[in-house]
């Protein structure tokens, strides 16, 4: 999680920005509020994201204490991300947002 008070905006919007604002991470959180989920399983369910993006995305969110990464001590060895707390705590937020994307899609296609 970002220690330092001096490299988050002062604005609370744009911190929430800062942290989850990437079309990527939304979509990742999306994933992981239903359940824990392996890294494939990831890439292949989120159209067009690059391994390398995925891979950026998870560490960073993992860095700022949202996304818990889970490594199994087996054969072949086995990797789970789920949210933390705090990335549960964006559920309402993500919630709204699916809300309003029906809303809106339902009203362009009564145009």
């Amino acid at each position: 999680m970002r220690t330092k008070e001096d490299i988050l905006p002062e604005c609370p919007v744009a911190i929430t920005v800062s942290l989850i604002g990437s079309k990527w991470k939304l979509l990742i959180m999306r994933n992981l509020l239903g359940r824990p989920w392996r890294f494939n399983e990831l890439q292949k369910s989120i159209e067009g994201i690059s391994q390398k993006a995925l891979t950026e995305a998870l560490r960073s969110m993992e860095a700022d204490g949202i996304v818990r990464r889970t490594a199994y001590p087996e054969v072949p060895p086995r990797v789970e991300y789920s949210l933390t707390e705090l990335g549960e705590s964006m559920r309402p937020i993500i919630k709204a947002m699916e809300a309003w994307g029906n809303d809106y899609k339902a009203q362009a296609a009564g145009k």
